[in-house]
């Protein structure tokens, strides 16, 4: 009992990883909270192992009263003995995101999907879509850390 408490307490180990290598790797999180294709999952300390597609949104650490966001766009969340572990497409913790170089990909995004829809080509369009929600992703985690 008193082994399944200290683990609890010092809750989870998260680790983020990209093509370009680690971004992210703490210990002591109380709840992660990765957003699924299958929906939003809160995981803590003792959670039933999980693997699961993810989707481009915020990823949320907390610990204590101390709350972390994250841009993460797409990729796989496997929880297991207390660490979860994300294999992203990219990933940007909210300090370091250039939220005038996301603008500008937002911008050019809106351009492509409007070029896109003019033409009716379905790939472009799809494209232009992910890229849009990549750049939206990044400006919003970035306004959270401002408190915009």
């Amino acid at each position: 009992m008193a082994d399944e408490t200290t683990t609890a307490t010092n809750g989870i180990t998260v680790q983020i990883v990209t093509p370009v290598g680690e971004v992210y790797n703490e210990s002591g999180i109380d709840i992660a909270v990765v957003n699924t294709q299958g929906g939003q999952v809160g995981i803590m300390a003792k959670h039933v192992p999980v693997l699961a597609a993810l989707t481009i949104d915020e990823l949320i650490v907390k610990r204590g009263n101390d709350r972390e966001s994250l841009a993460v766009n797409g990729g796989i969340a496997e929880f297991s003995n207390d660490t979860l572990t994300v294999v992203a497409d990219s990933a940007e913790t909210s300090d370091v995101i250039d939220v005038s170089r996301a603008q500008s990909a937002k911008e050019r995004a809106e351009a492509r999907l409007a070029h896109a829809q003019d033409d009716h080509n379905d790939a472009e369009l799809r494209r232009a879509r992910i890229a849009l929600m990549r750049a939206v992703n990044r400006i919003h985690v970035a306004a959270l850390k401002s408190g915009k």
